[in-house]
């Protein structure tokens, strides 16, 4: 490789790396803080900043010299899809037949879970929640399972303030939901023991797509059958999860 490109190489791998450092950070950051999590020079950063501002990936945050992720990335985002949701509607059909239950899939929306996609179970009490409808992530399935992926330091920045309650069951202190988030890190798996809603529980696995997005694939079930057909739920569930790793 001729010196010229591997100079547009390196110039191409620190505009991402700057990209990705924004990924998570609403606010912005400031040039130093930028230098500094990446590990280049800062003027470096401000001829790299300038450039992504000029194509509007970048966009000025503060009057404090912070910027933030751009408009121009989200057309581009639309058009980068990979089908996420095209391919895991197969594999989500395939463990509702093999587990005779409902199963959700959802993506991380700021500080909530979205269902994305459902596929219904066929018997006659299954659980169902409307495609749209957004789930807080301390007291659900796929909503911890989506905080274990993110890891300590992100999942939390989420979990600050005041944990809602909605069950008696619910976990609101936060050294115990952190020490089940670590579990959850561990296993790959989480539960919502009527933590969300009296009388439904439900087993969540979580992923990252090829574009970086994190979703969560989750088995609602009535609390009456659960404890009989957890541990069948959890390998039928780590298979599918699997499965949509390798292909998204």
């Amino acid at each position: 490789m001729k010196s010229a490109e591997r100079s547009g190489v390196q110039v191409i791998a620190r505009a991402a790396s700057i990209l990705r450092s924004l990924e998570s950070e609403p606010d912005g950051l400031s040039l130093g803080e930028l230098a500094k999590r990446i590990s280049l020079p800062r003027s470096t950063v401000q001829r790299i900043v300038a450039a992504l501002g000029q194509e509007r990936l970048l966009v000025s945050a503060s009057l404090q010299a912070r910027v933030k992720l751009g408009p121009a990335l989200v057309a581009l985002g639309a058009a980068a899809d990979v089908g996420t949701e095209r391919i895991a509607r197969s594999i989500m059909q395939g463990l509702s037949d093999r587990a005779d239950e409902t199963v959700d899939l959802s993506i991380l929306k700021a500080d909530s879970a979205v269902f994305v996609a459902q596929i219904q179970g066929t018997q006659r009490l299954v659980a169902v929640s409307a495609v749209g409808r957004a789930f807080p992530l301390h007291c659900t399935a796929n909503g911890k399972a989506l905080l274990a992926l993110l890891g300590p330091e992100r999942s939390g920045s989420l979990l600050m303030g005041r944990l809602k309650r909605y069950t008696k069951a619910t976990k609101t202190d936060r050294s115990a939901l952190e020490a089940e988030i670590r579990d959850i890190a561990r296993t790959g798996l989480a539960y919502d023991m009527e933590e969300h809603s009296v009388g439904i529980c439900a087993i969540g696995a979580a992923f990252r797509d090829s574009l970086g997005r994190e979703f969560s694939l989750s088995i609602p079930v009535p609390a009456s059958r659960f404890a009989d057909k957890r541990q069948q739920l959890s390998k039928f569930l780590i298979k599918s999860r699997a499965e949509l790793v390798q292909r998204c």
